[in-house]
């Protein structure tokens, strides 16, 4: 699991650390917790509750047992978790392409509702598809012992059951869909102080790639810093209400360093750059927790 396998000896002290009584402390927390939120996120709770016991028992993977149970953790608080991002593990060519595809069928569900509409199977789904990385990446790194769970075989036919209950596309609420890029209005006839200048690129949900309309508002930041002499760009990522705040913390750094990533292919000096996340915590439009909401989804570039 990648917090623990690429920090190596330091996962050994964090995991001793967590030991209480014989028991880690999460997943004694989490054999304790009652289940809340959504019968999604109860359904969750059960199944990552198994998973962190068997790997801590019958595998004895201390490190990811762990990590299971603070995903359980959250389950129970009514978190909606999201399943594990594939570039977080260690993985082979042909498991990180399957696993991937796997991914993207999940969260392809959950966006069409599958959460509310077929609760449980999503459930066993999203927390099958999380065993099978976490064995993939056990097989690779570890004594090549996989235990005794089927999971990949298990997602693949729980899956079939989600996207056969769930509609072929995502309806159509207000919150869905990705707002046109945002930038300086071209028909002003007075340029606009730098310093106000404010530029604003959108994420698909979920998803910290630049896409082709963000792409194109980055081809503009490049030329009005060449033409203006601009000292730097301060990038601000950003994110809706859905998903749990740490995650929306991490996803929102995630998508301001793609824009500095793909500013410096086009030129600009790393150096001339400054990055930060604010996660949910400044929303453009408002809205209750959990809501998908595209123009919040942004990455927000202004001037020094």
């Amino acid at each position: 699991m990648f917090s623990f396998r690429k920090f190596g000896l330091v996962a050994a002290v964090l995991a001793l650390g967590a030991c209480s009584g014989g028991e880690y402390s999460e997943v004694k927390a989490l054999n304790k917790a009652s289940a809340g939120g959504s019968a999604f996120t109860q359904q969750l709770t059960a199944e990552y509750k198994a998973f962190s016991n068997y790997l801590m028992k019958d595998m004895m993977d201390y490190a990811d047992a762990v990590h299971f149970a603070r995903k359980g953790l959250e389950a129970s608080k009514g978190t909606n978790v999201m399943p594990e991002p594939v570039n977080d593990y260690d993985l082979e060519a042909v498991e990180i392409t399957e696993l991937s595809d796997a991914r993207a069928r999940l969260v392809s569900v959950i966006d069409r509702g599958a959460r509310e509409i077929i609760p449980g199977k999503t459930a066993v789904a999203q927390a099958r598809y999380d065993c099978w990385i976490e064995q993939d990446e056990g097989s690779v790194n570890d004594t090549g012992k996989r235990g005794n769970l089927d999971c990949k075989n298990q997602f693949l036919a729980t899956i079939q059951e989600v996207e056969a209950a769930v509609p072929a596309s995502p309806p159509a609420p207000m919150d869905e869909g990705v707002p046109e890029p945002v930038g300086m209005m071209d028909a002003n006839p007075e340029p606009m102080d730098l310093k106000e200048a404010m530029y604003i690129v959108f994420f698909d949900w979920d998803r910290s790639n630049i896409n082709q309309g963000a792409a194109s508002i980055l081809d503009a930041v490049v030329k009005e810093y060449a033409n203006r002499g601009a000292k730097g760009i301060d990038v601000v990522g950003h994110t809706d209400r859905s998903g749990s705040d740490d995650y929306n913390d991490a996803l929102a750094m995630k998508r301001a360093t793609a824009i500095k990533k793909d500013l410096i292919a086009r030129g600009i000096p790393a150096d001339a750059i400054t990055i930060s996340g604010r996660g949910e915590k400044e929303l453009l439009v408002q809205t209750a927790d959990n809501v998908r909401e595209p123009a919040n989804r942004r990455g927000v570039l202004t001037f020094r």
